[in-house]
C-alpha cells in the first residue's frame, strides 16, 4: 500500500482478552484529549455497533468500523485516508490483540493485530494485572515478541491494588524493556453498564456526558497522555482511495430509534456520499416510512426491549405493508425479526410484528448466535443484485420458530460451514441476521 502523504498519527488499544478494560481506557482517553482541544479520530476494530457510538459521543467525530475479514485493505485504507484532519487516531481493538477466525477474508482475519500490520500504528496493551505482579511482564513481553509485524509500544495497567503493587509490576516491564503509560487504581475506577450484546447503548445512558467526562479525568490523572501522543506513529500505510458502497436507493426511509440503531456508519456515510436522502423514521413511536422514498430499511438493534410498543403501532404496521406493495423493505437482525409475524419475548409472551414476512422468533429459549457471514443471494436486495456476494456479521440470541418463506441466500461462516439462517423473501420484502458489512472482492 502506498504511504499517504499526511501525518496524522495514530495509536490501536488493545489486550490479551475481551473485558481487561480496553473500552474504559478508550473513551477515557477520547475525552482526555479532547478536553485538551485535540481534535480525535476514533475507530473500532470488527464488528461492534455499541462501542462506536461510545466513541462518538466521547470525542465528537463519527466512530467508524475497521474490518480486516469483510473489508480489502483498500476499503480499509481509504476510511482511514478520508479523515487525516484529526491530531490523532485512536482505534480501539476486539477480543485479545492476535484473536481472530480461523481463515482468512478480504484483508485478514478479523484480529487487531491485522489492523496494527495494515496501517503500522503502535499498540499500547492494556492488562488487568489483577492477582500477579511481575508475571504480567511476562505477558507482555510475548505479546511483544509474538509478531515481527506489530509494534508493542507500551503497556497501560489496569485495576492496580495499591502502590506497592504496581511498583512491582514496573520492575518487571523494566526488565523487558516496555514503558508503562499508564496505571489506573481498582479503586475509584469508572463503570460502564452492560447487556447481553455489551454495553448498554450510547442512546440509552441517560447522564452520558457526564460519565464520560470521569472517565476522561480518570484517564487523565493516572495515564501519561503526552507519551501517548509522542509514541504514536505518524509512519503508517495508508492512503486515501475510497471504495464506493451502493445505496439501497435514493431516497431511503431508515428505521432509526431505540429498538434499530445497528448500522454501520460507514454504510450510512458512503450511502450519502453517492447522494443518497435518509429520511429517517421511529417505529416505536408508531411513526411511517416516507410515502416520497422509494426504499425502507429497517437496521437490527433490540426489538425484544419493545415488542410491545411494536405491537401497538398500528399505524406504523398498516403504512409499512402499504409501502412494501409497491417498494422495496429490507431488514438486518432486529429489523427482520421486526419484519415477521411474531416475536416471543424472554418471557414468552408473543407479540404481534409487523406481517411482511412469515418469521416467528423467540427469545424464551436463548441462544446465541455469533460469527461472521459470507452470503451468496438467491435474490435482489435493495442495492445488491442475485448472486452477489455480501461479507457480514450475525449476532444474536433469537430463536426462529417457524421461517415460510423463501431464502434470501446461501450464507457461510468464516470458515466456509453452512450455517441455517439464510434470511427470507416475500414479495419485496426481504431480511436476514446477519449485518452486511460490505460486498465481497
Amino acid at each position: 500500500m502506498t504511504p499517504d502523504q499526511t501525518n496524522c498519527p495514530g495509536v490501536i488499544i488493545s489486550a490479551p482478552a475481551s473485558g481487561a478494560g480496553k473500552t474504559m481506557v478508550t473513551l477515557g482517553l477520547l475525552a482526555a484529549l479532547k478536553a485538551r482541544g485535540l481534535s480525535v479520530q476514533p475507530f473500532k476494530n470488527g464488528p461492534d455497533y455499541i462501542d462506536p457510538a461510545f466513541h462518538t459521543a466521547a470525542s465528537g467525530r463519527v466512530s467508524l468500523n475497521l474490518d480486516s475479514w469483510a473489508m480489502c485493505k483498500d476499503r480499509i485504507s481509504g476510511l482511514i485516508g478520508a479523515r487525516t484532519d484529526a491530531d490523532l487516531m485512536v482505534a480501539e481493538g476486539s477480543m485479545g490483540l492476535f484473536d481472530g477466525v480461523a481463515s482468512a477474508g478480504e484483508a485478514g482475519n478479523g484480529a487487531s493485530a491485522d489492523l496494527a500490520a495494515l496501517t503500522g500504528w503502535p499498540v499500547l496493551l492494556v492488562l488487568d494485572v489483577s492477582g500477579q505482579a511481575q508475571s504480567a511482564a511476562a505477558i507482555a513481553h510475548g505479546f511483544a515478541q509474538f509478531s515481527p509485524h506489530i509494534r508493542l509500544a507500551g503497556v497501560i495497567l489496569n485495576r492496580v491494588a495499591s502502590p506497592r503493587h504496581e511498583a512491582l509490576i514496573r520492575l518487571g516491564m523494566a526488565h523487558v524493556g516496555l514503558p508503562v503509560v499508564g496505571a489506573l487504581p481498582r479503586q475509584g475506577a469508572v463503570t460502564l453498564p452492560e447487556r447481553h450484546l455489551g454495553l448498554v447503548q450510547a442512546e440509552e445512558q441517560p447522564h452520558l456526558s457526564t460519565l464520560l467526562d470521569k472517565l476522561g479525568a480518570f484517564i487523565a490523572a493516572h495515564v501519561d497522555l503526552d507519551q501517548i501522543l509522542a509514541l504514536a506513529s505518524r509512519d503508517y500505510n495508508t492512503h486515501a482511495k475510497s471504495l464506493t458502497v451502493s445505496p439501497p436507493g435514493q431516497r431511503i426511509a431508515l428505521a432509526r430509534d431505540a429498538a434499530f440503531s445497528f448500522i454501520y456508519p460507514h454504510l450510512f456515510e458512503g450511502w450519502r456520499a453517492m447522494g443518497a436522502e435518509i429520511v429517517p423514521f421511529s417505529p416505536l413511536a408508531n411513526e411511517a416510512p416516507a410515502p416520497s422514498a422509494d426504499v425502507c430499511w429497517l437496521p437490527g438493534g433490540y426489538p425484544e426491549l419493545h415488542a410491545e410498543t411494536l405491537a401497538a403501532a398500528g399505524h406504523f404496521r398498516e403504512k409499512l405493508q402499504n409501502f412494501a406493495l409497491t417498494r422495496p423493505v429490507h431488514g438486518e437482525c432486529g429489523g427482520y425479526m421486526a419484519m415477521g409475524a411474531g416475536l416471543v419475548d424472554a418471557q414468552g409472551t408473543h407479540h404481534q410484528m409487523a406481517g411482511l414476512l412469515g418469521l416467528e422468533t423467540s427469545f424464551a429459549k436463548r441462544r446465541m448466535h455469533l460469527g461472521y457471514r459470507l452470503a451468496t443471494l438467491a435474490a435482489p436486495i435493495p442495492g445488491y443484485n442475485a448472486g452477489q456476494r455480501l461479507r457480514g456479521h450475525e449476532f444474536h440470541y433469537a430463536t426462529i420458530t417457524n421461517q415460510p418463506d423463501d431464502m434470501l441466500a446461501m450464507t457461510v461462516d468464516a470458515n466456509g460451514t453452512q450455517v441455517s439462517e439464510a434470511g427470507s423473501r416475500r414479495g419485496l420484502a426481504t431480511g436476514t441476521f446477519f449485518h452486511l458489512i460490505a460486498p465481497a472482492t
